[in-house]
């Protein structure tokens, strides 16, 4: 068997272990009581998970049937969070006062094993982040001594405050795909040659850059705006004038990255700590952020209209 296959095998066990984790998030929601709304819930958690887990062999057109069926359950609001159970405040000054700085050692060997999987084997970055998780969550409960059962109780706990936002970088990724093929690209550039006169390096270097972090914005994903926006912007009007591919490239990516700083559907970024930490503003992150994020993106413009030329 060759590395390409067993990467295979490993990334659809992990897609199946993430399927089974919400659809015990589904059963948690069945059995809460005081939930005010179980059904539409467990449903859509129910559906997710069978899509991880069985969407390799489910018919293309009946997985978008069943990704519509979310979307409504989501804008009815009937997905909400139901009944949390957190350990109580002296349990866990307890245990903070146990295990002190020691609660770090999963998260950086997650990081490194990470690392060095994606860099010095053929896995593939995905099967490499996997492997990482299980390994850091093993080492997690070397360390606590947790019971088992808290896989299950703190993963519903998680699923459940991230909410319907946690699957928005795969939507978003496909939509990056869809974009593409479906030309966006080229009515970008027709709209953007009416407004740029030709020959213009620095409104093309503007138009790139903000183009970048605007796109990313709405989508939520600088790698999916990057094609559209360098196919649309990027090639007829900065990399036709002579720019330095490799410098202008990573300069308009992270420019992307500007705007990943200051929308909500970034939700790794930007949703996620918020509803983690129970934050009163949900959009208090990107507040936070946001005149960091503009300061760069015009940093990122001056360096790319002095230096890539």
């Amino acid at each position: 068997m060759d590395i390409k296959a067993i990467s295979n095998i490993l990334l659809e066990g992990f897609y199946i272990l993430t399927g089974i984790l919400m659809l015990v998030t589904a059963g948690f929601v069945l059995k809460d009581d005081k939930h005010t709304s179980k059904i539409g819930t467990a449903l859509f958690w129910f559906i997710l998970g069978l899509i991880f887990i069985f969407g390799k062999y489910i018919p293309a057109t009946f997985i978008g049937g069943l990704l519509l069926v979310l979307g409504v359950l989501t804008v009815t609001k009937q997905v909400k969070i139901g009944t949390i159970v957190n350990p109580e405040e002296g349990f866990r000054k307890q245990q903070a006062k146990k295990i002190g700085g020691k609660i770090f050692v999963p998260s950086i060997i997650l990081a490194a094993l990470a690392f060095g999987i994606a860099q010095y084997t053929k896995l593939g970055g995905q099967v490499a982040i996997g492997i990482s998780v299980i390994g850091g969550l093993i080492l997690t409960f070397i360390i606590t001594k947790a019971p088992t059962k808290y896989v299950a109780v703190d993963s519903n706990r998680m699923i459940q405050q991230v909410g319907p936002s946690s699957i928005l970088p795969q939507l978003l990724g496909a939509l990056g795909t869809v974009f593409t093929a479906a030309g966006v690209g080229d009515v970008i550039s027709l709209g953007i040659s009416s407004v740029i006169p030709e020959g213009n390096i620095l409104l093309g270097v503007i138009a790139y850059c903000v183009g970048m972090a605007i796109f990313t914005m709405i989508m939520g994903n600088a790698y999916a705006a990057f094609a559209v926006i360098t196919a649309g912007i990027g090639i007829p009007f900065v990399f036709s004038q002579g720019a330095n591919p490799a410098l202008t490239g990573a300069l308009a990516l992270t420019a992307g990255y500007c705007g990943t700083l200051l929308t909500p559907m970034a939700a790794n970024f930007n949703v996620v700590p918020s509803a983690l930490l129970e934050m009163k503003d949900k959009n208090g992150v990107i507040k936070a952020q946001a005149p960091v994020a503009i300061t760069l993106l015009i940093i990122h413009i001056i360096i790319m209209y002095f230096f890539a030329f």
